[in-house]
């Protein structure tokens, strides 16, 4: 008799176990990263976060925690700063005016219909 290419589940020894990678679902994913599982699962189907597809659930093993976590991670800026001398502060940078050789076209508004026809008829 053959014997199956998969051990069955309970057959599994703690070296099979550590083979597999531990997946979540998305709703344990949200609870980990504070979000809602909506989220979690919008970004997986705009294929912004990596996931695993098994059947039609998104899976998320422990890579891939740790990669969205880094993909979303976002670090100070540093600026070179001259020794001795403060950075001058920044002036708001102006607004550009727009572009007045194109001429300008005045709309002009209709009466309303109600004015120009009688809404009712006449009295008899």
């Amino acid at each position: 008799m053959r014997q199956p290419a998969i051990a069955p589940a309970s057959a599994l020894t703690s070296h099979a176990e550590a083979a597999l990678p531990c997946l979540y679902a998305p709703e344990e994913v949200a609870a980990v990263f504070g979000c809602s599982a909506w989220w979690v699962k919008d970004r997986a189907r705009r294929r912004l976060i990596p996931f695993t597809r098994v059947g039609r659930a998104y899976r998320f093993s422990d890579d891939h925690l740790a990669e969205i976590i880094r993909m979303h991670e976002e670090r100070p800026v540093q600026t070179p700063q001259r020794s001795g001398t403060p950075a001058p502060p920044r002036k708001p940078r102006a607004r550009q005016q727009p572009d007045t050789t194109v001429p300008t076209v005045r709309l002009k508004a209709r009466p309303p219909r109600r004015t120009t026809k009688p809404q009712y008829g006449t009295a008899a």
